[in-house]
């Protein structure tokens, strides 16, 4: 996030002050604002792994993993109603 707002600014101080660098101010800006989007959709989209039990309504699909982030075993959820996924720390510590 920070490296896409540095490219915005970047872009910015570039177009406002000219000189030979302005040839690059859409690659800046646009790049920076692609990046900075990107982020935020992955950190609203793929949620933590959980380690309280779900909603009754949530049913156990089966599924397990060892999440390659944090190596915890992971369960995973499914809620029927909204197609939701639900990721449980199969061995909460």
């Amino acid at each position: 996030m920070l490296l896409g707002g540095l490219l915005v600014v970047a872009g910015t101080v570039i177009a406002l002050f000219g000189g030979l660098f302005v040839i690059f101010v859409p690659q800046l800006i646009i790049g920076g604002l692609f990046l900075m989007i990107g982020l935020a959709i992955e950190r609203w989209r793929y949620k933590s792994i959980a380690h309280a039990a779900p909603d009754p309504r949530w049913k156990d699909t089966g599924e397990r993993f060892v999440d390659p982030e944090t190596g915890v075993l992971t369960a995973v959820y499914f809620d029927a109603a909204s197609g939701e996924r639900h990721y449980l720390a199969a061995n909460p510590k």
